[in-house]
Parts: C-alpha cells; sequence; structure tokens
C-alpha cells in the first residue's frame, strides 16, 4: 500500500474512523435508494485508493463513495 493522503473536498486528510458529511445528494447504484446532503457518515475506512472510502449508511451497507462529495465533520 502506498503512503498517498485522502483528503476531502476541502483538501482536509482523513484518516480510518473519521466521520464525514455529505456536500451533494448522491443517487445510490443498484438501488432505489438516494443519500441526502448533509448526511453524517461515521467510522470511514480507507480503502487505499486516494480518491475513495469505504462506508456504512443507515440505508446502505458497504458503500463506496468518492471523496470529492465529502467534507469532514
Amino acid at each position: 500500500m502506498t503512503d498517498a493522503i485522502v483528503r476531502d473536498s476541502n483538501g482536509t486528510p482523513l484518516t480510518d474512523g473519521d466521520s464525514v458529511t455529505l456536500i451533494k445528494d448522491l443517487k445510490v447504484k443498484g438501488t432505489s435508494e438516494t443519500i441526502k446532503r448533509g448526511t453524517l457518515v461515521k467510522n470511514i475506512r480507507l480503502n487505499g485508493n486516494p480518491g475513495e472510502i469505504e462506508c456504512n449508511t443507515k440505508q446502505v451497507k458497504g458503500l463506496v463513495l468518492k471523496t470529492e462529495f465529502l467534507k469532514k465533520a
């Protein structure tokens, strides 16, 4: 694994276990769910890709989100 720093949309570094907030409504592929702007996502996991994180929400488990749609809470 490389030592790439994962950053949110504002450039703030993210680490495992951080909480983030969505800055845009996102439709989830494969479901009819939409995750609304302002949703708090707790306990994120970094997956080695500097542009993505893994997380769970109340609506969808095992979700991968792009960091361009997140800001650190």
